[in-house]
């Protein structure tokens, strides 16, 4: 079996660190509203710890500064590089929604990239909430931690849209998981380990990447 690399090692790494980072953020955060004691989480073995404030607001600290590195570094790494495949472009839309009829032969599948347009679609908007949540996140530390001091008010709705995007990454987090689960998307799941992916497989769903790889 022939395989192509579509994920390097740089890439790999800094997709498990926002992904496990994004992970223990949305964890942590929402322990913090409190929940785990109410839904008893804190039962569970191994998580009776997760009802203290303390600790899930180290790991949200700790958790946060991660994302946020890695997402920078994510952005410089390819802006050097001239990389820009996952980059959503103008007619992204339309043709996501060909895709998904595709998926059930109601329409001819399109010629793909490395990367799907629903996939540039889904990248942008995980990249959307993101940016709010690493915005609001930093504007309620930097008031936590003493520099500058808020309007109740404003912190309040800070507050409030920090806690709905983080609700909406959630469900897009689950999305994503959901979506490779597919059978026409799970030979996608190895090349986030091994970088590598089936050549066939690239040459059935990403002919116009496969042929210039």
């Amino acid at each position: 079996m022939k395989y192509l690399v579509r994920h390097s090692i740089v890439v790999r790494i800094t997709h498990w660190l926002v992904a496990v980072s994004g992970i223990l953020l949305l964890f942590s955060g929402f322990g913090q509203l409190p929940m785990y004691m109410r839904y008893n989480v804190v039962k569970i073995p191994g998580l009776a710890w997760s009802s203290n404030y303390e600790i899930t607001l180290l790991i949200h600290y700790i958790s946060g500064a991660v994302f946020t590195a890695a997402i920078f570094f994510h952005i410089v790494y390819h802006l050097k590089r001239k990389e820009f495949a996952i980059v959503p472009r103008p007619n992204d839309l339309s043709e996501s929604v060909t895709g998904l009829l595709a998926m059930f032969g109601l329409k001819e599948e399109p010629r793909h990239e490395k990367f799907q347009a629903k996939q540039r679609v889904i990248y942008a908007i995980f990249a959307l909430f993101s940016t709010i949540l690493i915005a609001t996140g930093l504007i309620k530390s930097f008031k936590n931690l003493g520099p500058i001091v808020l309007e109740p008010m404003l912190l309040q709705w800070i507050a409030f849209t920090h806690t709905i995007a983080g609700g909406i990454f959630l469900l897009l987090v689950v999305a994503h998981v959901g979506a490779l689960l597919l059978k026409n998307h799970r030979p996608l799941i190895p090349s986030m380990f091994t970088g590598k992916i089936d050549a066939e497989y690239a040459r059935h769903h990403h002919p116009e990447w496969r042929d210039k790889a």
